[in-house]
């Protein structure tokens, strides 16, 4: 099973906090848990579609604080599995939100 894990921005970065992040990534890598991780640029661009327009239009759409920061894609045996991997992820960052979503598809 495949999840998507997505982190908002926090405050916290530091030499420690890079420290031991670099261990969890290199664990999960190791292990061939971890899929990719990366950043996301806090803007994006929103495209909708209404019949035959399509509207194109630049962001931020939210505050930065509520922007999704970055993500991780992982394979694992259970949506529990998953969990616990996030528990160690915000362990690691301290105070914040994750969301979890299964991703479906080859």
């Amino acid at each position: 099973m495949r999840y998507l894990m997505t982190t908002k921005a926090t405050d916290a970065a530091d030499e420690t906090l890079y420290a031991e992040m670099a261990k969890f990534v290199e664990e999960l890598t190791a292990a061939g848990v971890l899929l990719a991780t990366g950043g996301l640029e806090p803007g994006g661009v929103r495209i909708t579609s209404s019949g035959d327009t399509i509207t194109v239009t630049d962001g931020p759409f939210t505050e930065a604080k509520e922007a999704v920061a970055g993500f991780a894609l992982v394979e694992v045996r259970s949506k529990e599995e998953a969990i616990e991997l996030t528990r160690r992820f915000r362990k690691i960052v301290g105070d914040g939100e994750s969301v979890i979503q299964q991703v479906f598809g080859p």
